[in-house]
């Protein structure tokens, strides 16, 4: 396989480029925006140095595209993979532009420097090396859309059946330390519709906040034996986790309340399935409201996002650790390593920056990151490439 390199640009141009470039994805439709710049930006970069590029977009998503950028063949593979979305911004809170590539401190910052648009340059500037080598398996560079809001474009992926690879790395930022599990993250809404009348005479009603108080005691009935019956020491929190985070119900004192909604996430351990947790609430709660009388709804929130773990042993594990120096640990943020494992990829998380940086005013990727990134995927790409 040939290709040119000689006009693409360094690896701090990439990044100014792509910071240049807004592609926010948010639940709001007055932030949301499509990432469709980005990813042709890319394939820009890519097809000049022999990648066979395919913008796939994301069905039922308008202007929301996945990009699959390929570099030989062969039945396995290596898959460097990126979100090209960023989360919304406070300008307000920057001390500087957030779509431009700022340097102060040893450090470049910007909206995605870490998170994770930082990462693009840094796997083409590795590929860079190997244009000219004729490579045994296939370098697939992939590049997802909406993974800071719905995940649909790995969610797409998945359903397609695509790419196809035996192992994948997924840059987000871990200051360059392989991760192998995470936790899922589930986001629940729970509903109590009853009969509201003067409290003078409860048998003129049924009470939903009354329902609502008995349901909660069930949940943490429910979240004291799952923590009982699951702990991985990997994790900082070694138990999943269940938070009630919100609770709006009835409007006076002196009515009975008719309807109650309860807002509340889990956070499962890898082995545990998201629908069979809710099995068991549903389980749990639909005797409580037909004794009650009350009409219940429960439903997601939003998807939710699988646990996801490779096994210590797996050769993409072993091959980052020696790469890096470092053991893969488990980290409690969710990405998009789920669906890849979905496609049969042996997968793992691992890029530059820290999780600490993302999301936040002043987003910023140290300079010390970028050659030390390099080195390891010219590394990776060596191992399972040529």
């Amino acid at each position: 396989m040939s290709g040119s390199t000689q006009h693409l640009p360094g690896v701090r141009e990439m990044l100014t480029k792509l910071i240049s470039q807004p592609s926010i994805s948010s639940a709001s439709a007055e932030w949301d925006q499509s990432n469709e710049p980005v990813v042709r930006t890319l394939a820009e970069w890519l097809e000049p140095m022999g990648f066979n590029v395919e913008l796939l977009e994301v069905p039922g998503m308008p202007g929301k595209y996945n990009m699959i950028a390929t570099l030989g063949s062969g039945p396995g593979g290596l898959v460097l993979s990126g979100h090209t979305d960023t989360v919304p911004y406070d300008d307000k809170r920057w001390q500087s532009d957030p779509f431009t590539l700022t340097e102060r401190d040893d450090r470049w910052y910007g909206l995605g420097t870490c998170d994770m648009k930082g990462f693009f340059p840094l796997a083409i500037e590795a590929a860079r090396a190997f244009v000219d080598e004729e490579l045994k398996q296939p370098l697939i560079i992939l590049a997802t859309a909406d993974e800071e809001s719905s995940m649909n474009g790995a969610r797409a992926l998945a359903e397609a059946g695509r790419p196809k690879a035996r192992y994948a790395v997924i840059g987000e930022p871990t200051g360059l330390k392989p991760v192998r599990m995470h936790k899922g993250i589930m986001m629940e809404r729970l509903v109590f519709e009853g009969q509201s009348g003067h409290s003078s005479d409860p048998s003129l009603g049924r009470n939903a906040m009354e329902g609502m108080h008995e349901a909660l005691g069930e949940l943490l009935a429910l979240r004291s034996g799952w923590q009982a019956q699951y702990s991985n020491p990997n994790f900082k929190v070694q138990v999943p986790t269940m938070n009630l985070g919100c609770i709006h119900g009835g409007d006076n004192p002196n009515r009975i309340c008719g309807r109650c909604e309860l807002h509340f996430d889990l956070r499962p351990l890898p082995g545990m399935d998201m629908n069979a947790l809710r099995q068991e609430i549903l389980h749990k709660l639909q005797p409580l409201a037909k004794k009650r009388e009350l009409s219940m709804e429960f439903e997601p929130l939003f998807d939710g996002v699988p646990p996801f773990e490779t096994p210590a042993d797996a050769q993409l594990v072993r091959a980052c650790e020696k790469l890096t120096g470092h053991t893969a640990e488990a980290v409690a943020f969710a990405t998009e390593a789920p669906w890849l494992q979905k496609l049969g990829l042996e997968t793992l998380v691992m890029g530059p920056g820290y999780i600490d940086q993302a999301h936040q005013p002043d987003e910023f990727l140290e300079l010390s990151q970028l050659d030390p990134a390099v080195r390891i995927l010219k590394g990776l790409i060596k191992e399972f490439c040529l």
